[in-house]
């Protein structure tokens, strides 16, 4: 009958509905906080009223207002390519900060950036992060622009599967009254019939092989990304600690950045090096240090030694010995313990469980042995990475992928680490043939034009940086 074409369409527009639920996310200021602190925080002041390496961002929205939304979002997704368009706007911000150009975010979705912003604007006016009932200056109508929940649409999508539903009852209706009108035979469909026969089970199977496909497909595209992720570690180690405040050097404990594939996690020996000397934390005292010391069998008593035999020893013969160790350190380094009190007693005790829960598992009966690092860092088993390639030979700092690891409690992903992210970071990126004897030599031509005038640098795209068989060899 002329009526399928109605239940096709309605089916149709049920499934296409059901698509595109995941394409929208609710816009969370929860969210623009943690992009904010992942992707603007090495370069823009977390109060947003003040400049830092970058402009101030209260008040962006109002800033770029004379100019359409998307020009906005564009520029913040990749400031150097709104920049090439002659923007006006983008032209003037890339003059006023030295023609310094802004990290591109090509993978950030229009929900990404309004999180960001109403994160951004939140901060400016005072209303994120919110203040609890009775706080001096709370306003308890004080609310952040939001966008409309996934329920919404979860909704919407129940309300068309019920508008289908009562269409292809009407659609019975009127196939029975033109039946009846032409004196041919028709029989009603019972509402179980009508859920059950082939079109809308063919289509409900259609969707769901749809449905499928598009989620495999999203996730095996977001497989391993967790961007932001920071998992906690057997030892509370501080970047901002060490990176930070005290200045050591990237590659002083990643010391293979600069000579080989891997970064490596540095060894024991590496930390004993100060902190054969350093013996008490400045932030947990005994606890994290002796994790260190009970890994490898180092005591740091006197002029401090290795204990011979340590990985013959029983559990409680290396209780023994670091308590007293942790016992006489705390009472000389800790200015709320003179002597030993049940207190100190009590402490010591609960800090060598933290030790032995941090360096123990299932297979060790007793420490000893490497620290079990958990890896923050993991790219594919098909895609290839050179660490000393970018840090020796391109020149890159550690924080342009890591993000700025020297104010990091708590080391965690910086950059999303994705095929995009990549690629543009090489079409972007000029080559620094200052001081580097391979590139002055073999790229004579490239030297040619750039004294010629007729380019003015060259990236690592136009070096074969988009080359497949670069990355998956």
């Amino acid at each position: 009958m002329i009526y399928k074409s109605l239940i096709f369409k309605s089916l149709l527009s049920v499934i296409l509905l059901s698509l595109s639920l995941s394409a929208f996310a609710e816009i969370s200021l929860d969210s623009g906080k943690n992009l904010f602190k992942t992707k603007c925080a090495t370069c823009h002041n977390k109060g947003m009223k003040a400049a830092s390496t970058g402009p101030a961002l209260g008040g962006v929205v109002e800033r770029w207002s004379d100019y359409p939304e998307s020009d906005l979002y564009a520029w913040i997704r990749n400031s150097a390519a709104l920049i090439s368009t002659g923007h006006p706007r983008a032209n003037e911000i890339f003059n006023e900060y030295d023609k310094s150009a802004m990290t591109a975010f090509p993978e950030l979705t229009d929900d990404d950036v309004a999180s960001l912003l109403a994160y951004i604007d939140g901060v400016y006016t005072g209303v994120y992060p919110p203040r609890k009932a009775g706080d001096v200056g709370a306003d308890s109508g004080a609310t952040a622009k939001q966008g409309l929940g996934a329920w919404v649409y979860w909704l919407l999508l129940g309300v068309l599967g019920l508008f289908a539903f009562i269409l292809s009852r009407v659609i019975g209706n009127l196939n029975y009254l033109a039946a009846e009108k032409e004196g041919r035979p028709y029989q009603k469909k019972t509402i179980f019939e009508t859920l059950t026969n082939k079109s809308v089970v063919s289509f409900i199977l259609f969707g769901l092989v749809v449905l499928g496909a598009y989620t495999a497909a999203s996730n095996a595209i977001n497989l391993g990304r967790q961007q932001g992720y920071a998992p906690d570690q057997p030892i509370k180690f501080s970047h901002a600690t060490h990176a930070g405040e005290h200045k050591i050097d990237c590659q002083y404990c990643h010391d293979g950045a600069r000579r080989s594939k891997h970064a490596v996690i540095p060894a024991t020996n590496t930390c004993i090096n100060c902190h054969s000397a350093i013996k008490y934390g400045s932030t947990y005292g005994n606890a994290e240090l002796t994790k260190i010391y009970a890994s490898t069998g180092y005591l740091p008593k006197g002029t401090g030694t290795y204990i011979e035999g340590y990985e013959d020893m029983s559990l409680e013969e290396k209780k023994e010995i670091y308590t007293g160790w942790m016992l006489e350190n705390a009472i000389e380094n800790d200015e709320k313990f003179e002597k030993v009190t049940e207190d100190l007693l009590e402490k010591i005790d609960q800090e060598w469980g933290e030790v032995v829960v941090s360096l123990t598992n299932d297979q060790k009966s007793t420490l000893g042995g490497p620290i079990e690092w958990t890896r923050v860092h993991n790219l594919p088993d098909h895609v290839y990475f050179n660490h000393a390639q970018h840090v020796t030979v391109g020149g890159l700092e550690c924080q342009d992928c890591h993000g700025a690891v020297e104010e990091m409690d708590v080391v965690a992903q910086y950059a999303p680490l994705s095929m995009g992210w990549c690629i543009n970071c090489h079409r972007e990126t000029k080559v620094q043939f200052t001081n580097n004897d391979y590139y002055n030599k073999s790229y004579e031509k490239y030297h040619a034009e750039i004294a010629s005038g007729a380019r003015d640098g060259v990236t690592v795209e136009d070096i074969g940086g988009l080359e497949c068989q670069k990355c998956h060899y």
